[in-house]
């Protein structure tokens, strides 16, 4: 899965004047979101390994999960985690995690929950672009779109984070990344589950405390 930008027509072709207008914890915010988007996007290459392995964990829950994510991509490589993503989400006819909403809210593929995407899409400008592989409705590019609302990157109106998450990630998303921390062929990506259960927890809490 591409990025955003590649896979969408609309506002996000470029740096808002919104995003000049983010703070600095919005920003972080977008990088979690971004890095959690590629993971699951894709295998990592080994340069992002890398710098995985280097990563400052920070304090608390989210602090120690980022810990556990540097520890295994320092003791992992390229080829291993590439074949672990294939188990987990390709697979031969299918991965052991489909990481779709439509599958983890009704347990079929392309159902309603993918309209309610393409419909939120629409109201925020923005349209798939031709040759885009993968159902809207997958984790990394609803990761993506926040990633991109968090950084101001679409001109979205106060409050469109809060509607897009509670619409589209909290209903099903931090299950997909429970049964990642648990799923047969996990061991790089047990971490990557790690993370975003908590970073996933920590979004919901922000939210809730805004009202």
């Amino acid at each position: 899965m591409g990025s955003v930008a590649s896979a969408l027509e609309g506002p996000a072709g470029g740096a808002s004047a919104t995003a000049e207008r983010v703070d600095e914890i919005d920003l972080l915010r977008a990088e979690h979101y971004d890095l959690l988007a590629v993971l699951l996007g894709r295998a990592p290459a080994q340069p992002l390994l890398d710098g995985l392995a280097a990563l400052r964990p920070g304090e608390g829950a989210l602090g120690a999960a980022t810990a556990e994510l540097r520890r295994v991509a320092a003791e992992t490589d390229a080829g291993a985690v590439e074949r672990e993503f294939f188990e987990l989400f390709i697979g031969v006819g299918r991965g052991e995690l489909l990481p779709y909403a439509s599958y983890y809210l009704t347990g079929f593929l392309n159902e309603r929950p993918l309209a309610r995407v393409r419909e939120d899409l629409a109201a925020l400008g923005l349209a798939r672009v031709e040759g885009m592989s993968e159902p809207e409705d997958h984790l990394a590019f609803l990761l993506e779109i926040m990633a991109g609302l968090a950084a101001g990157r679409f001109g979205a109106e106060e409050g469109a984070q809060r509607r897009f998450f509670d619409r589209h990630l909290a209903p099903w998303a931090p299950r997909l990344f429970a049964d990642l921390e648990q799923a047969k062929a996990a061991r790089f990506y047990r971490a990557v589950g790690g993370l975003g259960r908590v970073f996933l927890d920590v979004e919901a809490e922000a939210f809730r405390m805004e009202t």
